[in-house]
């Protein structure tokens, strides 16, 4: 490992704002993957490949949170406009929220959130403003619901899906934004290395005899916010929760008994299985020894000693972002930049909808 891994500006690379790509392909499976399959070796593929490079007895760990409608538009009662993005609920009706612009959200602001829809029947959310909060410069508003609504209800009716502030000329549906198995509702953004699985094509890698299991990490500010500090070492990850069933750790146990790998569905899986590793002191048999449920701010980057998983499949990411530095501690930095020029030139595209990565073991430094 290289004193520079740690320097945030080896994380610098150059994208073309063309490679964003503003739209998802369709069918999902039809995205291009790049395979590194050894320290040296590595080959242009589709995603709809998969099964070419999986064998039986391996496992697919999958994130199956699901986005909430989380962006918000409303007004001040001075009609002055405000928009927040809901992070997490930290006790009842009430949610950590990033706010803009930050001065019109001082302590007791009232802010009120009409439908979306027109003519809608459906009553307003109100919320107000009741705490700072430090670490992620957000605020803590409490919510008022209508008698006999939801919060979820009210998200429906008056939120929506956050698409990332690079996707700025998108006609994606919201549901393209994500997966087909999300299922438990709670994230400000999508596990976006999922966004290339078919139905089709999940149930074929299940003939193949390529297990599936889930956890749950609700993506949060911790994700995508930027590394800022010089060091690397010095940056700290915002919270997120996470959850991982006593089915999933048996079937990582199942795996590693019959000699399979645990290949994991994006950096949020990534983070999950790894950070509860390191709060359960996994040994050398790479296995989890309970279920998890709760906060985690793994942050890993070059130098990282893996405890759990043996591959990802991963999107192309933000320079300078902790989801590069930790792709960087499976492939080494230099060669994951070098392989991010290739793709470049190769014409993928990049970010949230854009194309994928398959790192294998045997190419894991």
């Amino acid at each position: 490992m290289a004193i520079t891994d740690h320097i945030l500006a080896s994380y610098q690379y150059e994208l073309p704002p063309e490679r964003i790509a503003q739209n998802p392909v369709t069918p999902r499976d039809q995205s291009r993957l790049l395979v590194v399959d050894s320290p040296t070796h590595h080959a242009h593929q589709h995603f709809h490949q998969l099964p070419d490079w999986l064998k039986p007895g391996d496992l697919l760990v999958l994130n199956n949170t699901r986005v909430l409608p989380a962006r918000l538009y409303g007004r001040k009662s001075t009609g002055a406009p405000v928009e927040i993005l809901l992070l997490r609920e930290v006790r009842k009706n009430c949610w950590l929220a990033l706010v803009k612009p930050g001065k019109r959200f001082k302590m007791g602001t009232e802010v009120c959130f009409t439908p979306k829809e027109e003519g809608s029947d459906d009553a307003s959310l109100w919320g107000r403003v009741i705490e700072r909060d430090f670490t992620t410069g957000g605020r803590i508003l409490e919510f008022t619901l209508p008698p006999g609504k939801t919060m979820e209800q009210m998200l429906d009716a008056v939120g929506y899906i956050p698409f990332p502030p690079y996707v700025t000329e998108t006609t994606a549906d919201p549901e393209q934004y994500q997966t087909v198995y999300a299922k438990e509702t709670g994230s400000a953004a999508s596990p976006t290395a999922g966004l290339h699985f078919t139905p089709e094509l999940l149930a074929q890698l299940t003939a193949l005899g390529v297990d599936q299991t889930s956890l749950t990490l609700h993506v949060g500010v911790g994700t995508f916010r930027p590394v800022e500090t010089d060091d690397i070492r010095e940056h700290k990850m915002h919270a997120e929760w996470a959850t991982i069933s006593a089915e999933t750790v048996a079937k990582i146990k199942e795996t590693r008994s019959r000699g399979g790998r645990v290949i994991a569905v994006g950096t949020t899986s990534v983070r999950a299985l790894e950070g509860a590793a390191q709060q359960q002191k996994v040994g050398k048999k790479k296995l989890l020894t309970e279920p998890f449920e709760g906060f985690l701010d793994t942050f890993i980057y070059p130098g990282h000693e893996w405890k759990i998983i043996d591959g990802m499949i991963t999107n192309f990411h933000l320079p300078k972002s902790s989801l590069l530095m930790m792709v960087s501690a499976l492939v080494g930095r230099e060669r994951l930049l070098s392989l991010y020029q290739e793709a470049l030139a190769e014409e993928y595209r990049f970010y949230s909808f854009g194309d994928a990565m398959l790192i294998l073991p045997d190419a894991m430094i």
